[in-house]
């Protein structure tokens, strides 16, 4: 595993546990205004820690946390992360699983072997925009199986979106919300223009404002039950 840090407590990024959260050092994406470039970009990667003392440490909480969350980077791209979730699950630990849905191979394999307890998919734009979206090459077919494999799935899950006001328009926004339509819950982050980001230029960008998100959020609510606005 390559493990660029680790977050030692969160109440944030498990919901309603109380968890650590490991980071892989890693990405097939280039989003611009991801904000861990030392996580995605390989000129700006730092240190990895050993995998040993991630194992021990996550020993040496039990009983003060109850949950890990695997982050990225792209967890999914590390050849052992079944292995090692295995080992995190026989320490008794909830385990939730953030990706960007790149390789629904792997994030099935885990729900099928029943590795993970929640999976957090990143859902950038319209699978049609995917590419423009996240400098990358990636297959939408590739996108529509991870999403159509969480909905179908009976583990818990949520899908969310960071909105660049620049990027996604509300008609975009329409056709994400199509794609997705019947999910339990949906998640809109406000964008932060705040270095560091894997573009700067980007600081220079804007989220939606108030009284655009609560439109989007309503309009939202049609069709999916749950909707969350994060303001962080």
């Amino acid at each position: 595993m390559k493990i660029g840090g680790i977050e030692p407590f969160s109440l944030i990024d498990f919901p309603g546990i109380p968890a650590a959260v490991i980071f892989t050092q890693g990405c097939d994406f280039r989003c611009p205004y991801c904000y861990v470039p030392q996580l995605v970009v390989p000129e700006s990667y730092g240190s990895l820690l050993a995998e040993d003392q991630v194992l021990n440490f996550l020993e040496s909480r039990k009983g003060k946390i109850e949950g890990v969350v695997i982050t990225g980077g792209e967890p999914t791209l590390q050849q052992d992360l079944l292995p090692f979730i295995m080992l995190i699950k026989k320490m008794g630990f909830l385990v939730k699983l953030d990706t960007n849905g790149s390789h629904p191979e792997i994030t099935e394999s885990l729900i099928r072997e029943q590795l993970i307890d929640y999976v957090a998919m990143d859902f950038k734009a319209p699978v049609e925009k995917y590419r423009e979206i996240t400098k990358s090459l990636i297959d939408k077919e590739i996108i529509a199986r991870s999403i159509a494999l969480l909905i179908h799935s009976n583990i818990e899950y949520e899908f969310r979106t960071t909105v660049v006001k620049e990027d996604i328009t509300f008609e975009d926004f329409k056709r994400m919300v199509d794609q997705i339509n019947g999910a339990k819950k949906y998640v809109l982050q406000k964008f932060i223009p705040k270095a560091p980001l894997v573009d700067p230029s980007y600081e220079k960008k804007h989220p939606l404002d108030l009284e655009e998100i609560e439109k989007w959020k309503n309009y939202t609510l049609s069709r999916i039950k749950k909707v969350i606005v994060r303001n962080y």
